[in-house]
């Protein structure tokens, strides 16, 4: 059994695969941004600081930022040379073959369904105390999942309602989804800028005093503070960071790919990653860190202050982001599907196009019913952790394709390269490798049993079903 067999590398990235190249450099970094300026924001911040890493959150994002740009890098090389629909898993089976690109994509299924039910528990959320507001406020029976451990209800109805309405506008089409993103990226980057402009002048700087505390038992009874604070904060907030592989997926919707797709990812992470530096040194300037785990921080931090009127514009702002996160994590997770599907290694069922829109519509339509019972019927709680393993799993290896590719195919057109040799890539695995470790025990087991899944399902079914059998057989081109 040969499990490292891999199918000819596509240079041609302009070729017709039945998707519409409707995507330009502006659509990929505001989809890049539009994924990742949301979670990490409004809600990792504050948990971040009051549970891990004090003021120096800061740091958390700066060492965060430092292993993503290494792994942007690597994903820019690749999808300037390699291209494809599919993200890290494309990359995985162009540069180790078809059994470890199998694990990549597996993981990545994991990371995106589990991030969009996740988001869309926070959305539920915001949306419903902005509905209090108003004084049209949700029953609790319609807002928790009835195995909620402290007040069950029926179901999380905003949660699955939300993912089944962008499921809606996916299937109009690739670039109906481009253009919403755009204008609810431009609202929610117009709340953050206007967070820094209000906290920068409620800034007290005792705050920030010890600005890395003391290594001490946070209030969930774990190790944190100090160092191993910093970079256990850095492997939480590393959720925020998921969004930019997901400009990758969209290389076969792209007019110009080999120019573009790096330009959307480089672009779109080093705006975010500025932005999070910033507005978590604000965020714990404004308010104690201790007083900051909460789903809301930023809003309440305005509270905090008094300035009530900017802290009610946030909330909208966080409702936008939030949304634009799940939409441009739904669309990946509907090409990564595609392309896996493409290669035999699941049902050809979700490599079906629309006539009309030229989109995968059954993977988006199944995908949709599933996350909105996983997000109306399942407390996620500390699952959404699994998100983080697998995106970090996945970066580790991209970063290790392009060492492979460059040995194995030096002769490939690398319209963009990683510069510093092998230094970047390598940096890569292991900032990507050491965040894993610093993850929960539980999330390592939830992790490998996925994965066990996984592997028999590919050995159950894949490896027979893959379309790589039909071009060993005599005859075949």
């Amino acid at each position: 059994m040969n499990l490292l067999r891999a199918k000819p590398i596509e240079t041609n990235l302009t070729k017709d695969t039945g998707l519409k190249r409707v995507l330009g450099p502006v659509h990929l970094t505001l989809m890049g941004i539009g994924a990742i300026i949301g979670t990490g924001i409004f809600v990792l911040t504050g948990i971040g600081a009051a549970n891990y890493a004090g003021p120096a959150l800061v740091l958390s994002f700066v060492l965060a930022g430092a292993v993503c740009t290494c792994a942007a890098l690597a994903y820019a090389e690749l999808a300037a040379s390699i291209g494809g629909s599919g993200s890290a898993y494309a990359y995985g089976y162009a540069g180790f073959g078809e059994f470890p690109a199998w694990v990549i994509g597996w993981m990545l299924i994991l990371e995106y369904t589990v991030a969009i039910s996740a988001v869309s528990v926070g959305w539920a959320g915001y949306v419903n105390d902005a509905l209090q507001a108003v004084g049209w406020g949700l029953p609790g029976a319609l807002l928790h999942s009835p195995f909620h451990a402290d007040t069950p209800g029926i179901i999380n109805l905003p949660a699955a309602l939300i993912i089944l309405s962008l499921g809606g506008l996916l299937l109009s089409g690739a670039k109906m989804s481009a253009l919403f993103n755009a204008v609810v990226v431009c609202i929610k980057v117009s709340v953050v800028l206007l967070f820094i402009g209000v906290a920068a002048f409620h800034v007290d700087p005792a705050n920030w005093v010890p600005f890395i505390p003391e290594p001490a038992l946070n209030s969930r009874g774990e190790s944190a503070f100090g160092w191993h604070g910093i970079a256990t904060g850095a492997a939480i907030v590393f959720f925020a960071y998921i969004g930019f592989d997901a400009v990758s997926t969209a290389a076969e919707e792209t007019a110009r790919p080999q120019r573009d797709l790096p330009i959307g990812i480089l672009a779109s992470l080093g705006i975010c990653t500025t932005l999070y530096i910033v507005v978590s040194g604000l965020l714990t300037g404004v308010m104690n860190y201790t007083l900051l785990n909460t789903p809301s921080p930023i809003s309440d931090a305005l509270l905090h202050v008094g300035v009530k009127w900017a802290a009610g514009v946030i909330a909208l702002g966080a409702i936008a982001g939030l949304t634009t996160v799940m939409l441009v994590l739904y669309y990946g997770l509907t090409r990564v599907l595609f392309a896996i599907s493409r290669d035999g290694l699941i049902p050809s069922f979700f490599a079906r196009i629309s006539r009309r829109t030229k989109s995968p519509v059954y993977a988006i339509a199944l995908m949709g019913i599933i996350m909105a019972l996983i997000a109306g019927l399942i407390p996620l709680g500390d699952l959404a952790e699994l998100t983080n393993i697998g995106t970090l799993g996945a970066f580790s290896v991209v970063c290790a394709g392009v060492l492979v590719l460059r040995r194995a195919r030096p002769e490939l057109p690398r319209p963009f390269k990683v510069p510093g040799g092998p230094i970047l890539p390598v940096l890569g695995i292991l900032g990507c490798l050491y965040l894993m470790i610093n993850l929960q025990r539980t999330t390592w087991l939830a992790f490998l049993i996925w994965n066990g899944i996984g592997l028999l399902i590919y050995f159950g079914y894949s490896y027979r079903a893959s379309l790589l059998n039909d071009a060993d057989k005599p005859g075949s081109t």
